[in-house]
């Protein structure tokens, strides 16, 4: 039977939608040491790869516990968002939160009663290990998250956005079944398929809905353990993210609409703003709106606005004439 979530009036109401960067920052951590297979965004990997090779980051509280060899990890590592857009810090915070209690119950559902040494420590002083799991975790943002935070961010913003019309133009069941084909809705149960664990039951508090850049292609599920029960889902749109960094768009493109606007219609396979198609193609962001604007016109692009930003995207009819 596939893992089963049950949701009642009270769950759909506080069911939300949220981004956050240390979700990016523990998935990119576990992306880099191959727990995704071949991962999906092998530019991104490769960046970090290299970044490292010179200066490696010291995660010797952290990495025995996201990369584990098994098919689990201790979960509090990893706190449900508090809000729609919660900062590093914030998340950090949240986690150095979780109590002793929750924190060896954990380890134990990972690791058994025989813990290895890095969750031993951790258990005999929970407080001081979260403290120093915190810092490695920010380190390891700043370093590898950070520089990329803002392509990262408007992919995430795009989906949470696209996420929401679909919510509202056809309610739960158009939400939860566009989110990942794995996933089904029917008579207020939430299944998602190949997830073999017992079932909850009731989440509690309602679902946080998630988006991933770095993560894998499959829906994660993170059950009520210390904070909310959490879908983490593939964002729409981030398989396009790296290769987007070096647009190479198709000849019968560039000969129709000139090298930079078909750089720019091949740059917008994933969502960016003006200010980061300026900075990708090393050009004045008043020339990418002047670019833009033509595309607009002539529906290659669409823009989709959330809060003061703007974030355009390259069209059903773009994608066509990309790929004849």
């Amino acid at each position: 039977m596939p893992l089963t979530l049950e949701l009642s009036t009270s769950d759909l109401a506080g069911t939300r939608l949220a981004v956050s960067p240390l979700s990016e920052t523990v998935s990119g951590l576990q992306a880099l040491a191959g727990c995704w297979g071949r991962s999906r965004q092998r530019g991104w990997t490769r960046w970090a790869a290299a970044e490292l090779a010179g200066r490696p980051l010291d995660l010797v509280w952290t990495w025995p516990l996201l990369v584990t060899g098994r098919s689990s990890w201790p979960q509090f590592l990893l706190p449900a968002p508090a809000r729609a857009a919660c900062t590093i810090d914030e998340a950090l915070a949240a986690m150095c939160r979780t109590t002793p209690g929750q924190v060896r119950r954990s380890l134990r559902g990972v690791f058994g009663e025989e813990l290895p040494a890095s969750a031993r420590a951790l258990a005999d002083d929970p407080a001081a290990g979260l403290r120093a799991i915190a810092a490695e975790l920010r380190q390891a943002h700043d370093r590898l998250i950070a520089p990329h935070w803002p392509r990262l961010r408007a992919v995430l913003d795009a989906d949470i956005a696209y996420r929401a019309k679909q919510w509202a133009d056809g309610g739960a069941r158009r939400l939860f079944t566009a989110l990942h084909p794995a996933l089904s809705w029917h008579d207020g149960r939430l299944a998602l398929d190949g997830d073999r664990r017992p079932s909850p039951g009731r989440p509690a508090g309602g679902l946080v809905l998630s988006p991933v850049v770095l993560g894998p292609p499959w829906v994660m599920v993170k059950l009520h353990t210390t904070t909310q029960t959490t879908i983490r889902y593939p964002a729409r749109g981030s398989g396009a993210l790296w290769t987007a960094a070096e647009p190479r768009p198709a000849e019968p493109a560039v000969r129709l609409l000139g090298r930079r606007r078909a750089e720019l219609l091949e740059s917008l396979r994933s969502p960016a703003t003006t200010t980061g198609l300026a900075e990708v193609l090393h050009v004045s962001p008043s020339a990418v709106s002047q670019h833009l604007r033509v595309l607009r016109d002539s529906g290659l692009v669409a823009g989709r606005r959330s809060g003061r930003t703007v974030f355009y995207r390259t069209t059903e009819q773009g994608l066509r004439l990309l790929d004849p």
